[in-house]
């Protein structure tokens, strides 16, 4: 074998283990354990609403809670998620409340990068799909 085939061989095999070691590296899920705040406008030209989310990663599984203030003044409330997944830097998950006496499931999603969560809130109001953006931010 000549030395220009041998060093061949060698470059195609250095730049194959490059793009496998990048393949996997991109298929590695983030963790987006940690606490998150965001805020959305008041209702009706009221205050702005700050809430609070809580995630951790354990054995794969998302879990966490979300706390948003109470109505009228009423302590904040904290809501278990459900249904949480990470898939790469993708996270979702959802969180049921009860509005009018009736259970509502509210469904976050988005992506997790430089400290921060964004994506859409959607859920369905009277009948009606509704949906937002949001971003919430990493605490420190």
């Amino acid at each position: 074998m000549t030395t220009i085939k041998f060093v061949k061989i060698v470059m195609g095999a250095v730049l194959l283990a490059g793009v496998v070691a990048q393949a996997q590296a991109q298929d590695k899920p983030v963790d987006p354990s940690g606490t998150y705040i965001w805020t959305q406008p008041g209702r009706n030209g009221g205050p702005d609403r700050t809430n609070t989310l809580v995630l951790k990663v354990d054995a794969g599984n998302l879990t966490g809670s979300v706390t948003s203030p109470g109505r009228g003044g009423a302590a904040p409330t904290p809501t278990d998620i459900t249904d949480g997944k990470v898939t790469g830097s993708d996270v979702s998950f959802s969180v049921v409340r009860t509005m009018g006496g009736n259970p509502v499931t509210i469904k976050y999603s988005g992506t997790v990068a430089d400290g921060a969560i964004k994506g859409k809130i959607e859920m369905d109001r009277n009948g009606t799909p509704t949906s937002r953006d949001w971003t919430a931010t990493l605490q420190k």
